[in-house]
């Protein structure tokens, strides 16, 4: 397997683990312990986060052990880098995956996961803004495509319900964290001051500890967390996020390997690969305006992230056009 191979495997393998991450998520939240009565319901999202993360974090320190760099992100905490990567852990972690979780809970994973997939295109928009990374007409393009079909997939259900409407506001939260912590990740990354592996083992510590310290006492949510903790759904959790953070060292070794925005391309495949998951593990049914709609959101994002080269098929069509 030659190296653009390779990072084209780590790319699709980062959609794969994170679409079965998202799949798993729904799963966990579904059973009758997340669900016994309304205060319960409220909190397992919060709960569930807390505990993929802080088990990502130690699943990230176990690796970064193996390959014998254990301190080396504790020590880049204090640097300016690091104080960065803290910040896009914060909106990335407990705004991002929140908005998330509670969107799988309110939307359901396959939905939830494909209207989630216009993170990387609103992370261009607020790369244009705020780092004056510019963006060609082609990429504007892009962004209204994704936009456009998020908002025709979320009502593509017919009239919606309260809690239908509260679990799209929920994902567009997610997507704003998501793509606000690409850029802010990528200023405090580039000048080579950390590397991906400590940013991700940095980014899910301070949000496991920001749920832990902050978030779960606020909402009296350890009641919730002793219970989990003596449940049989504990190992379950914890498969679960050995996937999400498969997917986060799978997708930072395709940006390694074949630049971000191949990287990104692939990675949110999650989408298609989350709605073809539901269909075989939970048999949920797919319409073909579904699958179209996740489809633009698809071409949409690729074609917001994509530089002038990758999008040089279009001059060529173009240029047959007018032959």
């Amino acid at each position: 397997m030659n190296i653009k191979s390779k990072g084209v495997f780590f790319g699709l393998a980062s959609g794969i683990t994170w679409a079965l991450d998202t799949l798993l998520i729904g799963i966990v939240l579904s059973k009758s312990m997340f669900n016994s009565n309304a205060m319960v319901f409220f909190l397992a999202p919060l709960v569930s986060t807390f505990f993929h993360d802080m088990l990502s974090s130690l699943w990230m320190m176990l690796y970064m052990t193996i390959r014998r760099e254990f301190k080396a992100p504790f020590k880049k905490l204090r640097t300016r880098s690091g104080r960065f990567v803290i910040l896009g852990a914060l909106l990335g972690g407990p705004i991002g995956m929140t908005g998330y979780v509670l969107a799988v809970k309110y939307l359901g994973s396959s939905l939830a996961g494909s209207i989630s997939a216009v993170y990387p295109a609103v992370g261009a928009f607020f790369a244009f803004i705020l780092l004056k990374d510019r963006l060609t007409v082609k990429n504007w393009i892009g962004l209204f495509i994704s936009i456009l079909f998020i908002f025709l997939l979320g009502f593509a259900g017919g009239e919606p319900s309260q809690s239908y409407i509260l679990g799209f506001s929920f994902i567009l939260l997610s997507i704003f964290g998501w793509g606000m912590e690409c850029v802010i990740l990528a200023y405090g990354m580039k000048d080579d001051e950390i590397t991906p592996e400590q940013a991700l083992q940095i980014r899910q510590l301070v949000s496991a500890v920001t749920y832990g310290v902050l978030i779960l006492p606020f909402f009296n949510a350890y009641p919730l967390v002793g219970t989990v903790l003596k449940s049989s759904e504990m190992l379950f959790i914890a498969v679960i996020a050995l996937s999400g953070t498969a997917s986060y060292v799978f997708y930072y070794n395709a940006i390694y390997v074949i630049g971000p925005t191949r990287a990104m391309a692939l990675n949110i495949s999650y989408s298609a690969w989350g709605i073809f998951l539901s269909f075989i593990i939970l048999k949920e049914p797919v319409t073909a305006k579904i699958v179209f709609f996740s489809i633009m959101i698809l071409v949409g994002s690729i074609i917001t992230v994509a530089n002038p080269e990758e999008l040089k098929w279009m001059n060529i069509r173009k240029g047959r056009r007018a032959a």
